[in-house]
């Protein structure tokens, strides 16, 4: 579920990104450029969240508490 809804956020910002961008008029930008653009922001959001369920999941199971020493 939360993964659907995120898919619908990131769609719906880039839509409105490329309809604010089309409307700045004497900007050009190639299909290539806007590709690799739209790659990287897909990427870094990718990896954020990708890290930061990481720490939820470390923190939530323990793996973030001290080590114990049984002797």
């Amino acid at each position: 579920m939360a993964l659907a809804l995120a898919s619908v956020t990131v769609f719906a910002v880039a839509a409105v990104v490329a309809a604010l961008w089309s409307g700045l008029g004497q900007s050009e930008i190639s299909f290539a450029g806007a590709l690799a653009m739209i790659f990287g922001v897909v990427v870094a959001l990718a990896l954020g969240i990708g890290l930061m369920s990481l720490v939820f999941i470390s923190s939530r199971r323990g793996y973030d508490e001290a080590a114990r020493s049984d002797h």
